[in-house]
């Protein structure tokens, strides 16, 4: 039994008149006749009772009408899903995100906006070591990443810049060196212990400016973390100057480091191959978006 035998019982049904139900199918009587005893015979039942003067449906013509009414439905909303699938109306899109995407605020208003254009598409975020997302997005695993650069990137990636940062440095306020308020330069950094973030640049740079190769106490991972230890004095740390003026935790000073800045790029990661529909709106809002370029004025800090 195919699917069209269901809509020829359901219209004969409905007509209870083989000729008007055969007109509504477009096709002959003769031709719905026999689709209807294949329906028969294939349940070994009878579903109509038929004489010269009119049609009508068996108990058990009744039951399959129910039943064959809901397959009906239920198909018919099953292409209207692929269909809205298919646009990229539903679904599902994943994103890999690290700290300073929700602390710039820039990942709640992505997600805010998409979901309020397209209420039917779930989205899936969630933080990740940053290290981990090229590889994820590249091999499929996420739809999208959001990082902060420098880093390698796999080849099959492309990128766009959300925010434009700078670095700064994080000290413990009772370090010798938070006393100034003028900007900290590179080589009166040698031989200190250094926190380092999970984006490593800005320490590295500093170590090359200063002529040192830095001595890394701890790499804990996120932002807060890195602060944290940093507020407890067990060491200075070179952070993105958007986690300086996010992240007030009691006992760090923040100051400026001397020369030009050091920049750095919150970006988003999507494969450079056609997504899914839905990851393919999110992607195309992403890229509508400018840049956020950050001040880097800490005077205001402690």
């Amino acid at each position: 039994m195919e699917l069209r035998h269901l809509r020829y019982f359901v219209t004969a049904a409905e007509e209870l008149h083989f000729a008007r139900a055969a007109e509504r199918l477009g096709i002959a009587p003769p031709t719905l006749t026999v689709q209807i005893q294949e329906i028969e015979r294939d349940l070994s039942v009878t579903l109509f009772r038929r004489n010269k003067r009119s049609v009508s449906l068996t108990p058990a013509g009744e039951v399959f009408l129910v039943e064959a009414r809901a397959v009906l439905e239920r198909f018919a909303q099953a292409q209207h899903t692929g269909r809205r699938a298919g646009r990229g109306e539903i679904g599902l899109v994943t994103i890999g995100y690290v700290g300073s995407a929700v602390l710039a605020g820039v990942l709640q208003t992505l997600v805010r906006q998409f979901t309020l254009a397209w209420p039917d598409i779930r989205v899936d975020a969630r933080e990740y070591p940053m290290n981990d997302l090229p590889t994820l997005v590249a091999e499929g695993q996420i739809d999208i990443g959001i990082v902060r650069m420098p880093m390698p990137l796999p080849r099959n990636l492309r990128q766009h810049v959300l925010i434009r940062d700078t670095f700064c440095l994080a000290l413990p306020d009772g370090h010798p060196l938070a006393v100034s308020t003028m900007p900290i330069e590179a080589q009166t950094l040698n031989g200190q212990s250094f926190i380092v973030p999970e984006q490593g640049y800005g320490t590295r740079e500093v170590g090359l400016r200063g002529g040192f190769l830095p001595s890394v106490i701890s790499a804990p991972g996120s932002l807060l973390a890195v602060l944290s230890q940093v507020s407890l004095g067990q060491g200075v740390s070179v952070i993105p100057t958007l986690a300086a003026t996010t992240l007030r935790i009691p006992g760090i000073a923040i100051r400026p480091l001397a020369g030009p800045v050091i920049p750095s790029e919150v970006v988003a990661l999507f494969r450079s191959s056609k997504s899914a529909p839905a990851t393919e709106k999110l992607i195309s809002q992403i890229i509508a978006k400018p840049c956020t370029e950050l001040s880097t004025d800490l005077s205001q800090l402690p």
